[in-house]
């Protein structure tokens, strides 16, 4: 009982003090405060020719990237006239068809660049909820997507 009454006395106590006032601010503002500095934009990235396809994957989403902002409906030629003037070899790069046997629209196109021995991978369109990419390796192939493929000139 003492001790119940000691609790309820000492929560009583607490109800009943007086507030602390908050403590005054005795900084006022200075004019003479050094500006932070602004953070300088990163650079834009750039093809690294004999660095591994992992290395060269934001590269190759900032190229897409790109064709994608300005056109949202580009089609497999946009992207891989992308590629080629950010410094893929043509020659290593395939890419699908933008349109179905029937002549429909594709649900996605896939791209792919081979570089140093593993491919580059990307895929847009309206089935495949924006731009994804992926490194994977090779297959066995040769190549870096399975089915048909368009010639690329």
């Amino acid at each position: 009982m003492v001790s119940a009454g000691l609790l309820l006395g000492l929560s009583l106590t607490a109800c009943t003090g007086v507030p602390a006032e908050p403590p005054a601010n005795d900084t006022a503002p200075s004019s003479s405060a050094t500006p932070e500095p602004s953070a300088t934009p990163a650079p834009d990235p750039t093809l690294s020719p004999d660095g591994t396809a992992a290395e060269n994957l934001v590269y190759f989403n900032f190229l897409a990237a790109a064709v994608t902002k300005a056109n949202p409906a580009a089609g497999g030629r946009a992207y891989i006239d992308a590629l080629v003037a950010g410094g893929f070899d043509r020659a290593a790069i395939e890419v699908t068809f933008d349109r179905t046997q029937a002549d429909l629209a594709a649900d996605s196109i896939q791209f792919a660049v081979r570089i140093a021995g593993e491919c580059l991978i990307g895929q847009i369109g309206p089935a495949s909820d924006g731009f994804h990419s992926v490194v994977a390796p090779i297959l066995s192939t040769g190549l870096c997507l399975v089915g048909s493929t368009r010639q690329i000139d």
